[in-house]
């Protein structure tokens, strides 16, 4: 449980400031937004998260405070970001590419820290873009500031896809 713990913290340490753009803007998911987000899945889209939908996707840190349960099926990047950040639109892009080149290998989701303050400073996010690579198995892996596409398919090849 203290080794949770201190995961949980050194991960609020690292991370810095993050947002995700969500329709949905923190209210509950209906059946077509829960379509609509498995269709976009398929499609090998980016997949813009809210809180709600943070916790029962990729981690319910409210029902689990002590320990690391990833919720998803298949390894997963999450990109912290604001839409006034110049080094997160510079990694949009590529992580849009990601989503597509990757396609039923890993999904790719991005939260707006401007709608979701809660659920950054859950994380610790202090700056942006802060991007957490979880794996289907084990501790989640964080890396701040704009990185570029070779790192991405680095991390994913050798630490979300080994």
């Amino acid at each position: 449980m203290q080794k949770t713990r201190n995961l949980l913290c050194l991960l609020a340490l690292c991370a810095s400031f993050s947002c995700t753009l969500s329709a949905n803007n923190g209210k509950e998911l209906t059946d077509k937004d829960a379509t609509t987000a498995i269709a976009t899945e398929a499609e090998g889209k980016v997949i813009h998260l809210n809180k709600a939908e943070f916790l029962t996707r990729v981690f319910n840190y409210e029902k689990n405070p002590n320990e690391w349960k990833y919720e998803g099926t298949l390894p997963c990047i999450v990109d912290f970001y604001a839409d006034w950040c110049g080094p997160c639109r510079a990694v949009s892009p590529i992580l849009e590419e990601l989503a597509a080149q990757y396609k039923g290998k890993i999904l790719i989701y991005k939260i707006n820290v401007d709608l979701d303050k809660e659920l950054a400073a859950a994380f610790g996010v202090r700056s942006i873009p802060t991007i957490l690579f979880i794996p289907t198995k084990g501790t989640p892996m964080m890396a701040q500031g704009a990185l570029p596409k070779e790192e991405f398919v680095k991390q994913i090849d050798d630490f979300l896809l080994k």
